[in-house]
């Protein structure tokens, strides 16, 4: 049974930084993608990052580009979102997801991801 526990979340003000865990268990996960997602109050969930766990390439949204760093390290089976630069418009629930794509490709949209964390709440105040 896969687990994604995040963790990490909290209330900074703007320009602030924060730096978001998530603990993956249940499996191995070479092969997979993890990504983060964020869902803000009254808006749909969003792509923001994303890690090949085997090879470790990255991806992004452009909002977060130059701000957000995401990293994982398989020997702890953790991945990481360093967020720097922190804005308001930040604020949402922060989600942890994986999923096995075939090939290079991947799906950003949140419907084709299978595996999913309870979510932790991070605030930025302006």
């Amino acid at each position: 049974q896969v687990q994604l526990v995040e963790s990490g979340g909290g209330l900074v003000q703007a320009g602030g930084s924060l730096r978001l865990f998530c603990a993956a268990s249940g499996r191995t996960f070479n092969g997979y993608m993890m990504g983060w997602f964020r869902q803000a109050p009254g808006k749909e969930r969003e792509f923001v990052a994303g890690i090949r766990w085997s090879g470790g390439n990255t991806y992004y949204a452009d909002s977060v580009k130059g701000r957000f760093t995401i990293s994982r390290d398989n020997n702890k089976n953790t991945m990481y979102l360093q967020m720097n630069s922190l804005k308001p418009e930040d604020t949402a629930v922060y989600y942890c997801a994986a999923h096995r794509f075939g090939g290079s490709w991947y799906n950003p949209t949140p419907a084709a991801w299978d595996y999913w964390g309870q979510g932790t709440q991070v605030t930025v105040s302006s």
